[in-house]
């Protein structure tokens, strides 16, 4: 529970008080959300959160939840709950795009292990979201005919991040209070943070990926994406266990959530690397400098630790994402070229120029720096540095119609993010203030491998350093 003033995201708690009371009933909850879903592609700019969505499906989903409600027996805490999945995971009976214009030309007859477990849990889950295409880019714009480009609620003029854009989206526009990404170079966090709503990435292997189209191999992990610590944290739990179907997750420590309501951080010591810290605008600099003191002042103390080769990290992990997405694409470059983004044909013709040298060099490199790692979590129990380096990027006229690449722009967005994604540290991203143009900031905190506890117990004291949510221009109230 938290105390607000003034506006506050609605949250998986405000819906279950709604249904428990009897005030409305998932049935009431889902026929809103359809009335929205249809408004929000007819405004100007359309929201383009939700790519896929059939009214028949969410209805059947609905009413089931509402009969268990109404027997007492209902299936989880994301009974009723509506939720959407970024386009790359399989859902039934949606198209699995993959935000392009020639995958998945047929109905999906088979979930993603994602998929079935919400299905499992009760969860309505009202559609697939918009996401960049195949994944290969951080702003979420993807011009192509069935998606185009989602607006960032904060500020429609405005990029959403990638590439689990649509998801973000449609969390910080109030369609939903729990949405899925995939996230291989911040693609879960970047979007959260420019839509100033809690993104987590999981430590690689935590969250089945199966089902989801395998882009990059060794660097991509599955999260919500939600409107709060508390709620990332009941996602989190159902979704994180081994899947047989997925190989890397099946020898993980089992997932709790210890001490993640501790009063305070009494205990907990907080590794920065300043030099690395800074590298940001100087407006989301001073917010995140205060969140450090602010968890100081809850009894965590800071210790100053070096991330070393940060710059061979970040070469590293371009090399490894963008060789495995090229390798698996190979077919679909040769035969689909014509019909990719004009970013995505650059990006892969990019990546078309690493040898097998390069590959070698940068896994050795990953080596290293998950031995760095080791080091450092042996003296502290979290790293922390600003979410991204700067607010959401503007959108231009252009970027409508040929999209956009701004490699300067995906570089920045990816600053503080790489190192998770090529270790395979978890990472959480609360949204902690805003700039002077109103668009949300973010406080990013990484742990050692499968220590998603400690991040989610930072995070929910990050939370009350934001003195006040501000609404997003665009919000939907599902429950009003």
């Amino acid at each position: 529970d938290s105390a607000s003033n003034g506006f506050s995201f609605k949250g998986i708690k405000d819906y279950l008080d709604c249904y428990r009371s009897g005030k409305l009933t998932p049935s009431q909850v889902a026929k809103n959300i359809i009335a929205v879903l249809e408004d929000c592609d007819k405004s100007t700019p359309p929201l383009r959160a939700i790519v896929q969505w059939d009214q028949e499906q969410i209805m059947l989903m609905a009413e089931a939840s509402t009969a268990r409600y109404r027997d007492k027996c209902t299936l989880s805490c994301l009974d009723g709950i509506p939720v959407c999945l970024k386009e790359e995971l399989k859902v039934v009976p949606y198209h699995h795009r993959v935000g392009t214009v020639y995958l998945g030309t047929e109905p999906e007859t088979e979930d993603s292990t994602v998929a079935k477990k919400l299905r499992e849990a009760g969860a309505i889950i009202i559609g697939v979201s918009n996401m960049h295409e195949l994944g290969t880019g951080t702003s979420g714009c993807n011009p192509n005919r069935y998606h185009k480009i989602p607006r960032n609620p904060y500020k429609p003029n405005h990029f959403t991040g990638g590439s689990s854009s649509g998801s973000a989206a449609a969390v910080a526009a109030g369609l939903c209070p729990v949405a899925i990404g995939t996230d291989g170079g911040g693609s879960v966090r970047i979007p959260a943070s420019f839509c100033g709503v809690v993104g987590l990435k999981g430590t690689f292997g935590r969250i089945s990926a199966h089902g989801s189209l395998p882009l990059s191999y060794s660097t991509v992990s599955v999260g919500p994406i939600c409107t709060s610590v508390a709620d990332a944290a009941i996602v989190y739990s159902i979704l994180a266990e081994p899947d047989p179907l997925y190989p890397y997750g099946l020898k993980q420590p089992k997932a709790t959530l210890s001490d993640m309501c501790a009063p305070d951080l009494k205990g907990l010591k907080l590794g920065v690397d300043w030099t690395f810290f800074k590298a940001c605008d100087a407006e989301v600099l001073s917010i995140c400098e205060k969140a450090v003191e602010h968890l100081q002042s809850l009894g965590a103390s800071v210790v100053e630790v070096s991330l070393p080769e940060m710059e061979e990290v970040r070469v590293a992990h371009v090399i490894c994402i963008l060789s495995e997405m090229r390798n698996f694409l190979q077919p679909d470059f040769n035969k689909h070229f014509q019909e990719m983004n004009l970013d995505t044909r650059g990006t892969l013709a990019l990546a078309s120029q690493f040898t097998a040298l390069d590959y070698i060099t940068a896994n050795r490199q990953r080596t290293r720096s998950m031995r760095f790692l080791r080091e450092i979590f042996t003296t502290v129990n979290c790293i922390l540095t600003p979410g991204v380096v700067t607010t959401a990027p503007r959108i231009y006229e252009s970027d409508l119609l040929t999209g956009s690449s701004d490699l300067s722009c995906t570089v920045r967005a990816m600053r503080f993010m790489q190192l998770g994604n090529f270790t395979g540290i978890p990472g959480l991203v609360v949204p902690i203030g805003y700039s002077t143009a109103g668009l949300p900031i973010s406080f990013q905190v990484m742990a050692k491998w499968w220590d998603e506890a400690v991040l989610l117990r930072i995070g929910l004291k990050l939370e009350q350093f934001r003195y006040q949510t501000k609404k997003p221009s665009i919000y939907y109230d599902i429950l009003a």
